[in-house]
């Protein structure tokens, strides 16, 4: 795996809560365990993650719901995530989530989202650049995961966040969500993300908010294709998002639309096999998109739900398609301009790439 630790990254789907570390669920699972609030023998299966279909896995992220609804624990699972990823030489990292509520530890959206920012601002391991104002990183390579050699460097990382929508929301909390990252622009908000449960929700509900979001200059990421819903797939590539996520239930007509729009796809390969969405990866889309040089980047989805990392996603992706370094180098340096990042931070990117040619010898 060091070569794929080696290479610089960018992670443009990774949900935060998904991304939770096993460690870090089981204790706070038992934590909520020994005060009543749930019944660990019930829940410790679906944490240690003997079952992954698509139902498992949203009995997994409620659970996930359940222990992430106070400050302290959502600003130390930020702060961990990050890390993890800076820990494989990220260098940008886009994180998205979607802001809660819980009167009774007194979160609202906007505190959740303040938790969040608090996460990043207790990093010490590693530079954090999340806000716009925050400047250009001194342009490196972080050295291998194993360099003991200079104990001065540090490992840089940009993180961005998108704020999600969550399907089973009404269109007057998606707005909400809206105006909250309107708000929060300052703050190293980005853009934004429809998800959750695909079953859930119609998306005429969410299109006011998406649209309002497009008229103020926000981004938007799509959860496309989870599940099949020709209609849906269909009015969502009609929106032309800046991005969709998975496209694994496309049918013909709906990949002649997508390869004409030509709208970047955030490829998740392990989430999708465990989800069962693909039913092998001999027959994963990625294949078929990456002949035809669409848009892609090769993303985690959820770290810790699924049991991966963006080596790992890497290592998988060049092992299953034949891809050799220079090939999934490549991948990770396109997928700088499809970032929602502002043109001095991808300008600061290309840089880091340029530069891994020469000390990798690409």
């Amino acid at each position: 795996m060091e070569d794929w630790f080696l290479l610089p990254k960018i992670e443009l789907h990774a949900h935060l809560n998904g991304s939770i570390r096993n460690s870090t669920l089981l204790e706070l699972a038992k934590q909520l365990g020994d005060e009543g609030v749930l019944v660990f023998a019930d829940v410790e299966h679906v944490i240690m993650k003997n079952r992954m279909s698509m139902a498992e896995c949203f009995k997994l992220f409620d659970l996930i719901h359940v222990v992430t609804t106070d400050h302290a624990t959502v600003t130390r699972i930020t702060k961990e995530v990050v890390e993890d990823f800076a820990a494989e030489n990220t260098v940008y990292l886009e994180l998205r989530t979607t802001p809660k509520k819980n009167e009774s530890k007194g979160l609202s959206k906007r505190s959740y989202m303040e938790a969040v920012i608090n996460g990043l601002r207790a990093i010490d391991t590693v530079d954090v650049y999340f806000t716009p104002a925050s400047g250009s990183m001194e342009i490196s390579i972080t050295p291998p995961i194993n360099d003991s050699c200079n104990g001065s460097t540090r490992r840089k990382i940009y993180v961005r966040l998108l704020l999600s929508i969550d399907r089973r929301e009404t269109t007057a909390a998606a707005m909400e969500t809206v105006q909250l990252a309107l708000e929060m622009r300052d703050l190293g908000v980005v853009g934004l993300d429809l998800s959750g449960n695909p079953v859930v929700g119609e998306w005429e509900t969410f299109l006011p908010a998406l649209k309002f979001a497009r008229e103020q200059g926000l981004p938007i990421t799509l959860h496309c294709g989870e599940v099949p819903n020709q209609k849906e797939v269909q009015a969502m590539l009609d929106f032309l998002p800046q991005r969709i996520g998975h496209a694994c239930c496309f049918e013909e007509e709906d990949w002649r639309k997508l390869k004409s729009s030509r709208i970047p796809v955030e490829i998740c390969l392990t989430s999708n096999l465990k989800t069962e969405t693909i039913s092998s990866i001999d027959v994963h889309h990625f294949a078929d998109l990456y002949n035809a040089k669409h848009p892609l980047v090769l993303c985690t989805d959820d770290t810790g739900v699924f049991s991966t990392s963006l080596s790992s996603e890497y290592c998988f992706a060049a092992a299953s398609f034949g891809l050799d370094k220079g090939e999934i180098f490549q991948l990770g340096r396109d997928a700088i301009e499809y970032a929602f990042a502002d043109e001095g931070v991808k300008k600061d990117l290309r840089k880091i790439f340029a530069l891994a040619i020469k000390k990798l010898g690409l």
